[in-house]
């Protein structure tokens, strides 16, 4: 191929792109070694923030905020971080202690179903894990929407409706959250990698379905 044919087929491509909206929706994704970075920055942010434990929901929402700026090739510093953190923790921290509570004991449900001291416990552990699935979905679900709402109520009201109109997405962060939870299991330190993957795929979830509904 000649190099302009080369060149035409490149501006061919780059007005098809800039036509279907994914050439100016996303310009911080084509640095792909950069958009990798920054997912793990993220998951660091994330995890620091979090070390209050009831401020986990917050800190994903600041996080998924962070990115998304960051896809948009829009600033996005570690003080805007810490200003969405705090905006999403003035209203949000009643959401992380009902979070941490409903997570405390379908974990303690877990251990005692596992421990075979309860009658049927085969099924009452799977119907436990079944349930911190869906809650842990549900958080990073409603923390991707959080951003765009800047309403906890708000977001949870989009995310369940994004969950009947997309079960694939759902199945999707599903599997993400599957994933985060067994490396982090298996090997701690990966927890921070996983976070930062996991507030990805849950903002990328969310865009899919805003596209469907769209």
């Amino acid at each position: 191929m000649t190099r302009g044919r080369r060149d035409a087929a490149a501006e061919r491509g780059r007005l098809s792109a800039v036509r279907d909206g994914s050439a100016v929706r996303w310009p911080g994704a084509t640095a792909r070694f950069a958009l990798f970075g920054e997912v793990l920055w993220v998951g660091v942010l994330c995890c620091v923030a979090a070390l209050g434990i009831i401020t986990l929901p917050a800190s994903l929402a600041a996080g998924s905020a962070h990115l998304h700026r960051f896809l948009r090739a829009e600033d996005s510093t570690v003080r805007q971080f810490v200003a969405d953190f705090t905006a999403a923790l003035r209203t949000g921290w009643p959401a992380g202690i009902g979070v941490l509570v409903a997570a405390g004991l379908l974990l303690l449900d877990i251990v005692v179903a596992g421990s075979g001291l309860l009658p049927g416990g085969p099924l009452v552990l799977g119907a436990g894990i079944l349930l911190l699935v869906g809650l842990l979905c549900g958080v990073a679900g409603t923390t991707a929407r959080w951003y765009a709402t800047r309403s906890w109520r708000a977001a949870v009201l989009l995310w369940l409706s994004d969950a009947r109109q997309d079960p694939a997405g759902i199945l999707w962060l599903a599997a993400a959250v599957v994933l985060t939870a067994v490396v982090a299991w298996q090997l701690p330190p990966l927890i921070v990698p996983g976070v930062g993957c996991l507030v990805f795929a849950a903002l990328a979830t969310s865009v899919r379905e805003r596209r469907r509904r769209s």
